[in-house]
């Protein structure tokens, strides 16, 4: 009975160590949505933002909003609805932040 308990105990904690050891490596890889998802988010926004009047701002906002949510409409503009997070995304001011 002792052994079955010890062998049970021994069982669990490597299990959690192992799960933490996981964990700290999506970690590493900037975050756990763009280590799940694999999406290049220089390649998503660069397709988005080559019509864009201001490029050096639409980079940036759509890597912000990339990094955040994990994905990037398809297209220059419009098509929003297709990433939720990326629609939601809203300034102080209330406007849409993502390109």
């Amino acid at each position: 009975m002792a052994i079955s308990k010890l062998l049970i105990a021994t069982f669990v904690l490597s299990f959690l160590l192992l799960h933490v050891a996981q964990a700290q490596e999506v970690t590493k890889n900037h975050g756990p949505k763009r280590a799940l998802l694999g999406i290049d988010c220089g390649g998503a926004c660069m397709a988005r933002c080559r019509l864009s009047r201001r490029p050096n701002l639409c980079h940036r906002a759509c890597g912000t909003c990339c990094a955040r949510c994990g994905c990037v409409p398809p297209g220059t503009s419009g098509n929003q609805e297709l990433c939720a997070c990326y629609y939601n995304q809203t300034t102080h001011g209330g406007k849409r932040k993502c390109p």
